[in-house]
């Protein structure tokens, strides 16, 4: 081994001595440009869809002109997913009242009525169709039919989603939803793998 005296060599700056920035050495220049956006999905109500007067559960339909979809997929009331992971879904659904006089509504009874939303999973890996209930609420309201009422459920989960997987919003009485974006909504985010 030998000595080697460095205090007589010059000395030189960090830029001199690397010309890349130093903030960029821990990026993987590989993966430059390659960030794809997290997938998620905000979904407002399709306010142009008309429900029968029944308390039958029915599929809700979505906005997808003013909707907000990343890596997820919406088709036919549900949302698809494209991307493997643990997923916050959540859902907000509205209902309202208002006896306007006319005929058509002085002649249904609202006095005791069930508002229940349910959101549903549809397993890619289930040998049935039939998919699960992830969620559900909702609330026996007795309503006055003279006068304005409204009633919200909302509520939202974790839940592992699989590539292929559809998750889906039902509501009783859908004829009493309140059709405005801000009030009944639907979506998901994915969380982690």
């Amino acid at each position: 081994l030998r000595e080697v005296d460095l205090s007589t060599s010059p000395h030189r700056s960090m830029e001199e001595v690397q010309p890349e920035p130093v903030l960029n050495a821990l990026k993987d220049p590989a993966k430059k440009g390659k960030c794809k956006p997290t997938p998620s999905a905000h979904l407002p109500i399709k306010a142009s869809q008309e429900f029968p007067k029944k308390a039958d559960s029915v599929l809700i339909n979505w906005d997808e002109v003013h909707s907000t979809v990343r890596n997820m997929s919406y088709q036919n009331g549900k949302l698809l997913v494209m991307v493997s992971g643990l997923y916050y879904v959540y859902a907000k659904t509205c209902f309202r009242y208002y006896n306007h006089g006319d005929s058509i509504q002085a002649s249904v009874d609202v006095s005791n009525t069930q508002l229940i939303q349910y959101v549903f999973h549809q397993s890619v890996r289930q040998n049935s169709n039939k998919p699960a209930v992830l969620m559900k609420t909702g609330s026996t309201m007795r309503w006055d039919n003279t006068s304005y009422n409204m009633y919200c459920a909302q509520q939202g989960r974790a839940v592992y989603l699989d590539k292929g997987d559809a998750v889906f919003v039902n509501v009783s009485n859908a004829w009493l939803l309140d059709k405005e974006a801000e009030g009944t909504y639907f979506g998901a985010i994915k969380m982690g793998n």
